[in-house]
């Protein structure tokens, strides 16, 4: 367990300072290698010692790993030592590419068949270091990655390897015997100690001053922590703000940092008794970091199952169910820390397999058997949560999932050290409940981010929905992954391995790709972008303004500068992070095959937009109509163009249509168009009267331009009406309909003062044989006049008796008439 906090601690620390170390740690390697070349013999040495380990196999671990370092530094070494003569073997190079190939007829000039041999032999010459440090490279890394191969055999079969059962009576007496020898063995130094005259002379002498630290210790122990909450409860009002939740959770660190002064009291006047033995030391050191993790579960469980509703993190539990959760996370981290106890002292004392499990079986059982309880608790947040949201999100699904996981674990572990399989049960407990002390951690930061933002922006309500700290806490949680891994059995040396692949990149082809790489690609072109848009906005709010072009000639000057600045920030960003074009060729040749078939629409609407820019049919502000659809021209993009409708829709059109179809421009170069307003008058009118009218209608509206002066036509003889046209040309075509309005009003107007009639639609209707109609019509006549002769006489005899209800019968429609009604 020690070793695996300070594995934890290493973990964060690579976490945190991984850019800088690396760094450092290349430049002094590489300043150390230019001065003097790797030393070949040395090396030899220890590889063949690294090989002969390998093969045979016996080796422990431990001495596996130190070999393993050792082959680590070599492949460092060796990494620095393939950069040298880095600039010399580029530049002799370019110097044979400037003489260009060996002509395959006929012969070059001595000259330059000289310098090229010479050249030739300088490249040899310098890259002869590089390619030994390659090989030696590659070498180093097979190595190391057969130690870990050797190193993950070993921890798989010690998972599998089926112990003594603690459930076997005989393994008993060893459990008993294992634990009562270690504490007579440190009864028995406190004895022996205080037997010794000088030695008990000197502890009563000290021995105000060892109650007086033990007293202390013992309060600050005991109450402490609630001491601690008494000042927290007392600082925080009733309607906390964010600041005072921040200082009050750095209060309540009090509850973890007095009574671990507490214990370094007693633990100090143990020393000063003088006492204290070789097992009791040992013990006393083992039981600091025991109560740290105590302390730290007990705070975290203070944390996430608060007693004010203040605190509250997002968990949805009334007051009795936190109580639960107080109780449970406790006792979980009193859990954690008697097994990480015991599991020392057995190693220090050298316990037998069998007594270690003896030992450790019950608090597997206890450690069970509050998880069961921890896992009822979060499926009724999980519960609680999805009843008041009314929906099942993601985080409560996962809630559920770790409920029903721990109340798995919580049969499985148990059962597995019944069996035997010891160390599969602790593998498997043990870091669940780091685990879960791990993942309440991460809660508390997550909160506190929360709170923090809050505190700046003054935004309770949507903090936690907000970017920065969602962005925030998914850090947090990548940063914890490396913390899960070491919890779990991962190695320093395999994370270690992770991020020197990481920071080496990927190689494809002739190509690497790193995040150096992308960290710059970003950077550069994020420049590139901002310039580009600064540029735009000053062309598009102080210089073009100034100019004598249009709206649209504006609006295209700024979109095409637009296009050209990305197009050369993401150019000088491949360039500058070191990016072979040629090597893209593939790549291009495969996209310009899926440009070809399943992306030409979009290529067309690019290629379309850039058309619309540079020819400007249309421009931004002009009125067109295309597909029947009328509307005023808002933005032209790459792929589409806006064009706001009359009706004050977005009506969305692809480039391609309005390049390939029919488009009708009524504004373009100039607002200047023609209204034509229709009228009919009824036969029989004064022709020129009208005329005329119509024509002194059409000079007085404002819009109309006198020159070319408005006209009126005498279209057609129509069906109903004579038809007539006033055509005039406008100041500005988008009035047309207002001006046609306008007109139509005075021509209502005119008519009226003048007698003019405008008729209804006529219609005559001509019949061929009206004489076989008068005979229908008379005939139809006389027979209606003697039926109402003969009906009074016959009413008596057709008269019907209504039948019963039983009797009728039903129409086979629905209907009792028989007409289905």
């Amino acid at each position: 367990m020690m070793r695996m906090l300070r594995h934890l601690v290493v973990i964060w620390a690579l976490a945190l300072v991984p850019a800088a170390f690396t760094y450092v740690a290349l430049s002094d390697t590489a300043a150390a290698q230019q001065s003097s070349g790797p030393d070949y013999d040395k090396w030899e040495a220890t590889a063949q010692r690294a090989g002969d380990a390998i093969d045979a196999s016996r080796a422990s671990t431990s001495a596996m790993e130190d070999l393993r370092d050792q082959l680590v530094e070599w492949r460092d070494i060796f990494t620095a030592a393939q950069n040298v003569n880095s600039n010399s073997i580029a530049t002799a190079q370019a110097q044979l590419k400037a003489l260009g190939p060996v002509p395959e007829e006929g012969s070059e000039s001595p000259e330059i068949a000289r310098q090229r041999e010479e050249l030739s032999d300088r490249v040899s010459r310098l890259t002869a270091p590089v390619k030994a440090a390659q090989l030696a490279y590659s070498r180093a890394d097979g190595m190391i990655k057969g130690i870990d191969r050797i190193i993950r055999e070993r921890q798989a079969e010690k998972l599998l390897e089926l112990g003594p059962s603690p459930l076997n009576p005989k393994h008993w007496p060893a459990g008993v015997e294992a634990a009562t020898s270690t504490f007579d063995s440190v009864r028995s130094e406190v004895q022996a100690a205080w037997r010794n005259d000088i030695q008990r002379v000197e502890t009563k002498r000290d021995l105000p001053k060892i109650i007086l630290l033990t007293l202390l210790g013992c309060v600050l122990l005991i109450r402490g922590r609630f001491w601690v909450e008494l000042a927290v409860r007392l600082a925080m009002p009733q309607r906390a703000t964010s600041a005072h939740w921040i200082i009050s959770l750095l209060m309540s660190l009090g509850e973890i940092i007095v009574p671990f002064i507490g214990l370094l009291l007693i633990t100090q006047a143990a020393y000063s008794s003088g006492l204290v033995g070789l097992r009791g030391d040992l013990l006393l050191n083992a039981l600091k970091p025991t109560f740290v993790i105590f302390l730290l579960a007990r705070w975290l469980s203070l944390r996430c199952f608060p007693r004010l509703e203040t605190y509250r993190l997002p968990l949805s539990l009334d007051a009795d169910d936190r109580r639960s959760g107080r109780l449970y996370g406790g006792a979980l981290g009193l859990v954690v820390a008697v097994f990480f106890f015991i599991n020392q002292i057995g190693k220090i004392v050298g316990w037998s397999e069998a007594a270690v499990n003896v030992v450790l079986f019950p608090v597997l059982v206890v450690a069970g058997l509050l998880l069961l309880r921890l896992a009822r608790l979060l499926s009724k947040h999980s519960r609680n949560a999805g009843t008041n949201e009314n929906t099942d999100t993601y985080r409560n699904r996962l809630t559920r999932l770790l409920a029903n996981a721990l109340t798995a674990l919580a049969v499985v572990a148990p059962a597995l050290a019944a069996v035997g399989y010891f160390q599969a049960a602790t593998s498997l407990m043990l870091p669940s409940l780091l685990s879960l002390i791990l993942l309440a951690a991460i809660l508390v930061v997550q909160r506190v981010i929360s709170e923090v933002f809050t505190l700046v922006s003054g935004n309770r309500e949507g903090a936690a929905d907000e970017l920065i700290p969602v962005l925030l806490s998914f850090g947090i949680v990548l940063l914890s992954a490396p913390m899960f891994a070491l919890i779990w059995g991962a190695r320093v040396a395999d994370l270690s391995e992770l991020w020197m692949q990481f920071t080496k990149g990927i190689t494809l082809g002739e190509m690497t790709i790193s995040p150096t790489i992308f960290l710059t690609l970003a950077v550069i072109f994020t420049v590139g972008m901002i310039l580009t848009r600064l540029l735009q906005g000053t062309l598009k709010n102080t210089l073009l303004p100034k100019t004598r072009l249009d709206a649209g000639g504006r609006n295209a000057i700024v979109s095409g500068v637009g296009y050209i600045g990305i197009f050369l920030a993401a150019l000088i960003a491949v360039t500058s992070a070191g990016i072979d074009l040629s090597s893209l060729a593939i790549v291009a040749g495969a996209l310009s095959v899926g440009i070809g078939f399943g992306l030409q629409n979009i290529v067309s609407n690019f290629v379309s937009g850039i058309i619309l820019l540079i020819e400007r049919p249309i421009s931004q502000g002009d009125w067109i109509e295309v597909n029947g659809q009328h509307g005023t021209v808002r933005e032209i993009s790459v792929r589409s163009t806006r064009i706001e409708t009359f009706d004050r829709s977005d009506l969305i059109i692809p480039n391609a249509d309005l390049v390939s179809g029919t488009v009708t421009n009524y504004t373009r170069g100039n607002t200047v168009g023609r209204v034509i307003v229709p009228v009919g008058v009824a036969y029989g009118t004064d022709t020129k009267k009208v005329e005329g009218i119509l024509k002194e209608i059409a000079m007085a509206n404002p819009m109309v331009i006198i020159n070319p002066e408005p006209s009126v036509v005498f279209k057609n003889f129509g069906a109903d009406a004579l038809d007539f046209e006033i055509r005039a040309i406008l100041r500005d075509v988008n009035w047309v309909l207002s001006v046609k309005s306008d007109m139509n009003h005075e021509i209502a107007k005119r008519f009226a003062e003048e007698g003019i009639e405008i008729p209804y639609a006529q219609r005559d209707i001509w019949l061929r044989n009206p004489e076989v109609l008068a005979q229908a019509a008379m005939g139809g006549a006389s027979q209606a006049t003697k039926a109402e002769d003969e009906a009074p006489a016959e009413k008596p005899k057709r008269k019907r008796r209504k039948p019963a209800p039983s009797q009728r019968v039903e129409d086979p429609d629905g209907g009792p008439d028989g007409d289905g009604r």
